[in-house]
């Protein structure tokens, strides 16, 4: 299946209609968009990853410039440790987890500190080089088995210029025979798209006084163009102040880690807030929410909206060796949807603070939703959204709903229409049988619930009805290749 108006016609076997996709759900009728933030409080002290016991690789310091990729029925977490009384030198360590919330180390054996090989260190350039960033990507498809775990890395052993890494198991990892030669730039995130590998940092070519998001491509995963697109930039998007010096004003930090949900990339960016006065030490940092129907180019649904809030009080216990007054959070490359939760991992920034890995939950895919518009505001006409063309590829298909607030009172019909915005006899509102709150519940008819494919293009329109229209939430629409008779 196909989304008709994806710049990079992506076929895949699920669509997933976000509204805060303004590609995938380009046309509306009085309904409003509303993002749902991850809320501080008593979890956000739930520190997932803690440093080690004295003598350990991480006794110190346990940061997440790292990434999470699920493997077989496992998270795996790759993060940088820092030992006690040492200078500045972070290796890569290693954690598993079945439910992303109870992580344990497991005693790799290939790597020596302290003396011993009792850690879990995994084993990249030896640990004998500090490393600043590890960004993994795993393709357990890739027809070449050294190469199903990949990897960005930042290392003193390279600086400025980043490393690329290869593994068979993810623990024990070979240098590639060619470095690429970007400029400088600190990343914290990946994908594939569309069979190009897509970088995502803050710095390259396009860094000028501020940071900003840039990508980078490759086919191969080696070969890296030396060219960078500005994927997204805060500077120039009201209310946002324009920045004038390194630390001030509204930036990207890190870029944005990337979430591939198929037709779309969800990314999670590092807000920068400098401070008028240009003082790094006063900088604080939250976390953001960029969307992109091409892997290159990136938009905020709602600017400055913060997914992921910075709470001062939290960082009332940690060390201040660098003075830094505020708090501020740094982004990892790992989402996961687990059960019916989804899962992403942050940490607190700079380095030198961070005391552990974090999690932010939300309840599966309800990371924002449509719903009614001022309800004071008449209209003749069903309050409503439509879809972009879907063109099934000759495939039937059905359509679940990720939705909530239904009942007797308030409820969502959907009509199918074709290309040209006309009803599909059998598939009309009228024909629409009602539903119930879910996560993924999915739409009937009268006449069944498969849509066939044969015929060209479909549209989705999406109906508030009932005498408490202003009750339902759509936080997802499903589009799914039918695999019944």
């Amino acid at each position: 299946m196909i989304i008709k108006n994806n710049p990079e016609h992506v076929s895949t076997d699920q669509i997933v209609l976000f509204p805060f996709d303004d590609y995938s759900i380009p046309f509306q009728h009085g309904v409003h968009l509303q993002l749902v933030p991850y809320r501080a409080g008593v979890d956000r002290t739930q520190i997932v990853v803690h440093p080690g016991p004295p003598g350990a690789p991480d006794s110190a310091r346990v940061i997440y410039y790292g990434s999470i990729h699920r493997v077989g029925d496992e998270l795996w977490m790759w993060y940088l440790g820092h030992g006690d009384d040492e200078s500045w030198h972070q290796r890569v360590c290693f954690a598993k987890s079945r439910d992303g919330y109870n992580w344990e180390k497991p005693e790799l054996g290939l790597v020596a500190y302290n003396g011993s090989t009792r850690n879990n260190l995994v084993d990249i350039q030896g640990g004998q080089y500090h490393i600043q960033a590890c960004v993994v990507y795993y393709e357990p498809d890739d027809p070449e088995p050294t190469r199903r775990f990949k990897a960005i890395i930042e290392t003193s052993k390279y600086s400025p210029k980043f490393a690329v890494m290869f593994s068979e198991d993810g623990l024990q990892w070979h240098e590639a025979e060619r470095h690429p030669n970007p400029p400088s730039c600190e990343m914290s995130g990946i994908t594939k798209f569309n069979g190009c590998y897509y970088l995502s940092a803050h710095g390259g070519s396009h860094m000028g006084p501020t940071r900003q998001m840039v990508m980078y491509a490759s086919y191969d995963f080696e070969h890296w163009i030396e060219a960078s697109c500005l994927g997204f930039r805060r500077g120039n998007i009201p209310p946002s102040p324009v920045a004038y010096g390194a630390h001030q004003g509204e930036q990207v930090h890190l870029g944005a880690a990337l979430w591939n949900r198929g037709n779309v990339i969800l990314g999670f960016y590092g807000q920068w807030h400098g401070p008028e006065n240009n003082d790094r030490r006063h900088v604080t940092m939250d976390i953001g929410l960029v969307v992109s129907n091409d892997a290159l180019h990136y938009r905020e649904p709602i600017p400055d909206f913060q997914m992921v809030e910075a709470a001062e009080d939290d960082f009332e216990h940690l060390p201040t060796p660098m003075n830094f007054k505020h708090a501020a959070l740094m982004q990892g490359q790992g989402f996961e949807n687990v059960g019916d939760e989804t899962l992403f991992w942050y940490a607190p920034w700079p380095e030198q603070l961070s005391n552990g890995v974090r999690i932010a939950t939300w309840k599966r895919d309800r990371l924002g939703y449509l719903s009614t518009a001022d309800m004071r505001r008449k209209t003749e006409q069903l309050r409503h959204v439509i879809s972009a063309p879907i063109d099934l590829e000759g495939q039937p298909c059905t359509v679940a709903l990720n939705v909530d607030g239904l009942s007797a009172h308030s409820q969502v019909t959907l009509d199918i229409l074709d290309e040209r915005f006309q009803p599909i006899e059998g598939y009309t509102r009228e024909d629409c049988l009602p539903l119930t709150s879910g996560f993924h519940q999915t739409v009937a008819w009268k006449n069944g619930e498969r849509i066939d494919g044969r015929n060209g293009a479909i549209r989705i329109r999406l109906n508030y009805t009932g005498i408490r229209p202003e009750d339902p939430k759509v936080y997802a629409i499903y589009v799914e290749k039918s695999e019944g008779p």
